[in-house]
């Protein structure tokens, strides 16, 4: 690095006080002390994506929904995925009692804990100028923008695959055994995040093997401790997925043939290329692209190799997978947690105060215009375009309206809704009663629900439209449906809503658990 510390009271015009504070002085402070302007960061990035969603739209996304019926449940594994991030959506709500702003602050703090675990990572590899200049890039990425306000698997897993990139270099070059037992951990766990996961532990082991000192720690007992600690962590795990007969593998199968029957075959691509463009705008505005004379202390090519293994290769694999299988858009989200690090690996030596300081400038100006970009289209999409996107649902006023239908013809508990999936999750999100969703109204996809639950306790049916779909006729034979017109947008008309209370003790003759219909949702 050319003496960025050095070059800064050189280069920043001194004593510029505005309401008796020096702008230099605080920027100077800021470099010196890097975790300060990380930490800055973080709480600008934790600040508006959490409050913007928060106050824009009137129902969380379509997965975030999910998340919180499915937590509730406080199941190892779906047909779809292991159920960490549940957990984590329904501690939330328990800690809060909300379901308005929690999430929003959750995938938040997962995106600023992966900030920090880059940043250390990019520390110990390049030194803390660099690392940060590495963070700094990271906001001008789309996937820690845009998209994140939807806390899925793809972003729980984000600061997972961070930490594992870390760990593993640390014990790899030589750290003691608490670095190999934290691997195992941690690895184990980001399982229990999303299967895919394991890519990332795939290419850690192959550079665990062909690295030479890394490969030399395997004499030691500390690496065969760490891989006892993730197969006990992972053990659960695999055996649920035993029990329901591997279900989540299906349920890739069907994603795969959703996708590739409705995306071209460069979609996927395509929406990476456009994802990573505004990173290399701001790579352009830095001035790292520009030509400069070779460095002259290049970066170690171990360190290098490893950058380009752990940080580009599995996102390179799943773009030339994509043009054979169906590959959904953000998988690749926990992918580009180091293409800040690889670009600094290789630029730098170029890396001066007025590099860094138009990098922080770009990362927080990305920051506060997506977000507020993002409060004005949503806000346009509902209310004046009225197209409905899953935040434009009324939320709290269909699940009010669930519970009323409900506790007027039933005296018990709501504790079951089904019918539209995706719409009975909405009316049971926010009901006092806190019901149980009937996936699918199909017992595999939802083994909380027995013949004998639905017997004891009945159900609540929700559907959209005029008529009653052919799939919920044979439940509802003569039982009466209360039609309810809901406003979700100032320029569109009101969305026709459905409620029929089916009682305890009707006899569930529709009840199929061997059905294979499925929704390539998330």
């Amino acid at each position: 690095m050319t003496g960025i510390d050095d070059s800064i009271d050189g280069w920043l015009p001194g004593g510029l006080p505005v309401a008796g504070i020096d702008r230099s002085s605080v920027w100077s402070g800021l470099l010196r002390h890097p975790w300060y302007l990380l930490a800055l960061l973080c709480l600008v990035q934790i600040v508006c994506w959490t409050m913007v969603p928060a106050l824009i739209d009137p129902a969380p996304p379509g997965d975030v929904v999910e998340g919180f019926m499915w937590g509730r449940e406080w199941v190892l594994l779906t047909y779809k995925h292991p159920q960490l991030p549940g957990w984590l959506l329904e501690t939330s709500h328990l800690l809060t009692g909300s379901f308005r702003w929690p999430q929003y602050l959750l995938a938040q703090l997962t995106i600023s804990s992966t900030f920090v675990l880059v940043y250390l990572l990019a520390r110990d590899m390049l030194g803390q100028s660099r690392a940060l200049a590495a963070v700094l890039l990271m906001p001008s990425v789309y996937f820690f923008g845009w998209p994140t306000p939807q806390f899925n698997h793809d972003y729980a897993q984000m600061p997972f695959w961070a930490a594992i990139c870390w760990l593993l270099w640390r014990a790899g070059r030589g750290g003691g055994p608490g670095w190999w037992l934290a691997l195992g951990l941690v690895s184990g766990v980001g399982l229990y995040a999303k299967f895919s996961t394991g890519l990332l532990l795939s290419f850690g082991a192959l550079w665990l093997l062909s690295d030479a000192r890394a490969r030399g720690r395997l004499a030691t007992p500390w690496p065969w401790l760490g891989l006892a600690v993730f197969l006990a962590v992972a053990a659960p795990l695999a055996i649920e997925l035993y029990r329901i007969d591997f279900l989540p593998l299906t349920y890739f199968a069907d994603r795969d043939a959703w996708v590739t029957e409705h995306r071209a075959r460069l979609y996927y691509i395509g929406v990476q290329m456009a994802g990573l463009s505004g990173f290399l705008l701001v790579l352009s505005i830095s001035g790292l692209l520009r030509r400069s004379p070779a460095p002259e202390a290049p970066v170690e090519r171990g360190i290098l190799v490893y950058l380009v293994w752990m940080g580009l290769g599995p996102a390179v694999l799943i773009m030339l997978a994509s043009l054979f299988t169906g590959t959904g858009e953000s998988w690749g989200a926990p992918m580009y947690n180091l293409v800040g690090v690889v670009a600094l690996a290789f630029l730098g030596h170029r890396l001066g105060a007025f590099e860094m300081r138009r990098l922080a400038i770009c990362a927080f100006t990305c920051i506060v215009t997506m977000s507020a970009a993002y409060a004005a289209i949503r806000w346009t999409d509902c209310n004046v375009r009225g197209r409905m996107d899953a935040v434009c649902w009324p939320a709290q006023p269909i699940s009010d309206e669930a519970e009323a239908v409900w506790h007027a013809a039933v005296p018990g508990r709501l504790d079951i809704v089904g019918g539209d999936t995706n719409l009975a999750m909405l009316a049971g999100l926010n009901a006092y009663d806190k019901p149980s969703i009937f996936t699918d109204l199909n017992t595999r996809f939802a083994p909380w629900i027995t013949t004998q639950r639905l017997r004891d306790h009945g159900m609540l049916m929700i559907w959209s439209g005029r008529d009653v779909p052919p799939q919920l006729r044979a439940w509802l034979d003569d039982i009466p449906v209360k039609t309810v017109l809901f406003n979700w947008s100032r320029g569109a008309p009101p969305v026709t809503i459905n409620f029929a209370a089916i009682p305890p003790g009707t006899r569930y003759l529709p009840l199929a658990a061997d059905s294979r219909t499925r929704h390539p949702r998330n």
